[in-house]
């Protein structure tokens, strides 16, 4: 049972500034707000010029505006603290506890923050896995953009922890079809809900789509192109083909029989599963490439992918299974933070969320 709130006068200390270099997934380093090394259940993935800590302020200036919260000013004495709980209000993962902190500290480094969940971990309706305590004017004005961020990347790694089990032995993979300016966000919370990255933008990996064929006209002119650019400007790097049809993935293998020097290490079989009236899908054609292919390359199956048939395609023998899904249509989980507790529950009692 939680007692009522407690304010009280905060403590006179001066708030500080401190800054780390927080390791990334690939060994790629980024400034950010300090994260305490046991925050980093996952690291966030690598990319050269993604700033995090630029896009924490840009969310909180947007929250700001050129007032700040006028409602904080009005109600909330300036030399007041409390105390908030982040309280689950449905089952999930529970993912952006790191970048929570971040956050926190990015208001108010003066903020003492404690955890009871790390990123990664199950949470169900009912649980109180955090708090926050110090000054009340802060954790308020953080309030909405932690817990943005936070059931965002949550109800992305709920969705991907789901797929990624009924995928098995298949890994389940994002795409590019994050949020504008969440990429590293999105992914990352992939990462924490048990999947994989797929790559992070234009820049990290070859994909020839069915666009790039057309122009280029036709699979092999594509693949010859590419070999020749990677191979002038000396780049090492991954390189992905799209094929629609068993035709393509023909063409894509007589083109690496002949060109043993290719740099080409992963076939997508895009629409290659059928779904049926009956609400099931046929993977016989997708099987059929995995055959063909016959393990000389990583396979990626994409579309018609779903929680429902997830399970059968990943039981098809594919390397990966690719699902814009996963951050594009995302239902964020229900986290709130609340600093009065005991109205908090008796309300999400009456209102079945907690």
């Amino acid at each position: 049972m939680y007692s009522a709130v407690t304010l009280a006068p905060v403590s006179s200390a001066k708030p500080f500034s401190r800054r780390l270099i927080v390791e990334m997934s690939t060994g790629v380093t980024t400034t950010t707000a300090a994260i305490p090394n046991r925050l980093l259940a996952v690291k966030p993935p690598a990319h050269p010029t993604y700033d995090l800590k630029g896009v924490i302020r840009l969310a909180l200036a947007e929250d700001a505006g050129d007032r700040g919260d006028v409602t904080c000013k009005a109600t909330i004495p300036s030399e007041m603290e409390a105390e908030a709980y982040f309280l689950a209000k449905e089952d999930g993962i529970v993912a952006g506890i790191a970048l929570a902190e971040m956050i926190f500290t990015e208001v108010d480094p003066s903020l003492k923050i404690e955890w009871f969940r790390n990123d990664g971990d199950p949470v169900f309706k009912g649980l109180q896995f955090g708090k926050v305590r110090g000054r009340a004017y802060s954790i308020v004005v953080a309030e909405r953009v932690v817990l943005n961020f936070m059931q965002r990347m949550s109800g992305i790694a709920t969705l991907t922890k789901a797929m990624a089990d009924a995928a098995h032995p298949a890994r389940i993979l994002e795409t590019r079809k994050t949020a504008p300016g969440l990429r590293l966000v999105d992914k990352w919370a992939v990462l924490i809900g048990g999947g994989q990255n797929h790559r992070m933008g234009l820049f990290d990996m070859v994909m020839i789509k069915d666009n790039h064929i057309s122009v280029a006209g036709g699979i092999s002119n594509a693949l010859k192109a590419v070999d020749t650019y990677l191979e002038q400007n000396n780049i090492q790097m991954a390189v992905e083909v799209e094929t629609r049809t068993l035709d393509e993935v023909n063409e894509v293998l007589e083109y690496a029989s002949i060109n043993k020097k290719t740099s080409l290490s992963r076939i997508m079989l895009d629409n290659m599963v059928v779904p049926l009236s009956n609400g099931d899908v046929d993977v016989s054609m997708l099987k059929q490439a995995v055959e063909v292919i016959d393990g000389r390359f990583e396979t990626e199956a994409s579309g018609n992918v779903t929680l429902e048939t997830v399970n059968k395609i990943g039981q098809s023998g594919v390397t990966f299974i690719s699902s814009g899904a996963l951050t594009h249509s995302v239902k964020a989980l229900d986290i709130s933070l609340k600093i009065d507790m005991a109205l908090a529950l008796e309300v999400g009692r009456r209102t079945k969320r907690v």
